[in-house]
């Protein structure tokens, strides 16, 4: 019966322990981490949601850049962080939707190794030319791709976009090479120094290249037009229908996390989400500010993984 007794003690000591902690969190800084470097849409979004998350949970959250392998290495170290809440994660579409599809061999699982806390942002891809291809059009792209056929280079950062290109290819009938890059950045850079002729890459990223005439717009990937540059038709409107793709970006935080902390975190992102300069600032990019539950992520992570497994399968691409 000491025993017993003793046992119940430690038990509820530690209950008691657990719940002063999760009662008292954040009681020190957050991490971040973005798995991707520094200058491209997931680095820029996070950057953005973090300053406002500090401000609402009183603590700083400080981001962590860990790039590679499509943002699997980075989403990986974060699913192994001790899911006590001071570790984030801003995943994406390639590192909880694509990289299944596309990796024989991933370090985690994007449904069971992660708990979903909110949906943050969308927002469209935009087709971009290096200046010197005379393609003005995607019709022009399409005909330019024809008579060179495996001549042209297309850039892209992450294993979302280059799903998204093959599907293209496909719906267009032709074939370009494909140059992978550990983000926006580094294929941006190429872009305008001319080593790729064609890049697909997020609206904030590469717009502002575009603005100053460092790259050429051919087309937005979305079924609407963009609100910061409405003057760039879709993929659709330039007769390849059906063709309507979005990149986002949302938090999650280690499986196990205690569900207190979650919501905690949650019901911050909703005010940081819902903040006018928060949402003036993405407008900029042509992307949406958003809150979702937790439970409405996990749905729309599992949805994304089932669409890009079958546009994987039509076009083709297998695991590596």
């Amino acid at each position: 019966m000491n025993r017993f007794l003793k046992l119940l003690s430690v038990l509820l000591t530690c209950t008691a322990m657990t719940a002063w902690a999760q009662a008292d969190y954040p009681n020190k800084a957050l991490k971040m981490i973005v798995p991707f470097p520094p200058g491209g849409v997931t680095d820029i979004v996070a950057r953005t949601v973090a300053l406002k998350l500090s401000a609402e949970l009183g603590q700083a959250v400080v981001v962590d850049n860990r790039a590679g392998a499509s943002g699997a290495i980075g989403a990986e170290l974060g699913a192994r962080s001790v899911p006590d809440g001071y570790t984030l994660i801003m995943g994406n579409i390639s590192t909880l939707a694509i990289n299944p599809v596309t990796f024989a061999k991933l370090g985690y699982d994007p449904v069971t190794s992660f708990d979903p806390v909110s949906l943050v942002a969308v927002q469209p891809l935009l087709i971009t030319v290096h200046p010197s291809v005379p393609a003005k059009n995607l019709s022009e792209l399409v005909q330019l791709a024809k008579s060179q056929p495996g001549q042209l280079n297309y850039g892209t950062a992450g294993s979302s976009i280059h799903l998204a290109v093959e599907q293209f290819n496909s719906l267009a009938g032709i074939k370009m090479n494909h140059i992978a890059y550990k983000g926006s950045a580094p294929a941006i850079t190429d872009l305008v120094g001319g080593q790729i002729q064609v890049l697909f890459d997020p609206f904030s990223s590469i717009y502002p290249l575009v603005a100053a005439g460092k790259a050429r717009a051919l087309a937005v990937t979305t079924e609407k037009r963009a609100g910061a540059a409405p003057q760039v038709l879709t993929v659709a409107e330039q007769g390849f229908a059906g063709f309507d793709v979005s990149s986002w970006q949302g938090i999650v935080v280690p499986a196990g996390t205690p569900k207190a902390i979650v919501q905690k975190l949650h019901r911050a992102l909703v005010n940081v989400m819902a903040l006018p300069d928060v949402k003036e600032k993405f407008a900029q990019y042509s992307a949406q500010a958003m809150a979702s539950s937790p439970e409405q992520f996990a749905t729309y992570i599992k949805e994304e993984w089932v669409r890009w497994q079958k546009v994987a399968q039509l076009a083709g691409v297998k695991p590596e």
